[in-house]
Formats: structure tokens, C-alpha cells, sequence
């Protein structure tokens, strides 16, 4: 494999929380991340896949043609069963993609009013498109099942993490090393530390 010595990959995401965790649980395996901003790189693709796995490798694409080199790509979002799994892929663009969270877990909350606790289960899924510099593609997805909580707790975390529970808290809740042992993000990028163990 042409990056079997990978030390640095160039995260395909503007999403500060999402590059924060790329890094926290990458770096202990000595994978250094990039982000857009340092390469330079503008990525702009349009997520016009009906899955995580689609939409992640599509912005990996995207990366991968514009800069070269190894490229990691999440697709993650917030499945709610009594809602018939939505927002789901349209986790970011849910009440328009410029809605602050709290808009949009106001929303969720208006739109589960009357549904009991033990209805409100939910998971968030994500999926990790990675690209090698020869071109290689692959994807490892995660998924943690929780609740929606009854209101936004907690201070950390970002995105929706503080309307989903898992165990009584919810993920703002949650420690670093706490969340890491639990997530969707995680997880995915568990399987693809493992994934790429094995082909270095």
C-alpha cells in the first residue's frame, strides 16, 4: 500500500468538533490531522448520497482530487425511531443548514412532544471514508444507540450532543474519554485504526 507508512491524512471537514476528534483519537496511533484550512483546500462537494457511507466518500473524493494524499471524510447524524429515523443524513441541513443547533433541537423537541421516554430511542450513525495517496477507498461505519433526552443538557460536545443521552447523560456530558468509548465517531475510526494496523 503506497501510504503504508501513513503519518499524516488531511481531514475532508470544517466541522471544528469533528477535526477535534479525528485528532484526539488518531494522534495516540501516530496519525497526524490535517485540516482544510492548513492545506489550503477548499472542499465544497455537494452530499447528494442517500447514506452516510455515500455522502462521506463523496467529500472524501472531492479532497483526494483537489490535494492528493491520504484523506479521511466523516457522515455522521442523529436517527430518531419515532421520527421514522430522521433527520438522518439531513442531520446538518435539518430546519435549513444555517439553523444554530439549538433552533434545530428545538425543532426535534416540538416535533416529539407527547411521545413517551421509552419511544424516544434514537442512535447517531457515522460512517469514515478514508483515501489513500494511491487511491485506495474504504469505509468503516460506528453507531451508539441512545435517547432524546427531554432538553439540551451539558456544555461540552457539539452538534446535537446535547439532546442525546446514553446511560442517564447526555454526549455534552460526557467526558473526552467518556464519549470515546462510546460513540458513533469513535467507533468508526476504532475499526479504521484496525483496518489499518493490519495493512501498514
Amino acid at each position: 500500500m503506497a501510504d503504508g507508512k501513513m503519518g499524516r491524512v488531511l481531514a475532508a471537514t470544517h466541522n471544528q468538533g469533528k477535526l477535534r476528534e479525528f485528532r484526539r483519537i488518531l494522534a495516540p496511533h501516530g496519525v497526524e490531522v490535517e485540516a482544510l484550512s492548513d492545506a489550503s483546500v477548499v472542499e465544497n462537494a455537494e452530499e447528494t448520497g442517500e447514506t452516510f457511507a455515500e455522502n462521506a466518500l463523496i467529500k472524501a473524493r472531492a479532497v483526494h482530487r483537489a490535494a492528493g494524499g491520504a484523506v479521511v471524510a466523516d457522515d455522521s447524524g442523529l436517527c430518531i425511531d419515532a421520527l421514522g429515523g430522521r433527520p438522518g443524513v439531513y442531520s446538518a441541513r435539518y430546519l435549513g443548514e444555517g439553523t444554530p443547533y439549538a433552533e434545530k433541537m428545538n425543532g426535534i423537541l416540538k416535533e416529539l412532544e407527547g411521545v413517551p421516554e421509552e419511544k424516544r430511542t434514537a442512535h447517531f450513525a457515522c460512517a469514515i471514508a478514508y483515501i489513500s495517496e494511491d487511491g485506495t477507498e474504504r469505509v468503516f461505519e460506528g453507531r451508539c444507540d441512545g435517547v432524546i433526552g427531554p432538553a439540551p443538557r451539558g456544555e461540552r460536545g457539539f452538534g446535537y450532543d446535547p439532546l442525546f443521552y446514553v446511560g442517564g447523560r447526555s454526549f455534552s456530558e460526557l467526558l473526552d474519554g467518556e464519549k470515546d468509548a462510546v460513540s458513533h465517531r469513535a467507533r468508526a475510526l476504532r475499526a479504521f485504526e484496525a483496518w489499518l494496523a493490519e495493512n501498514r
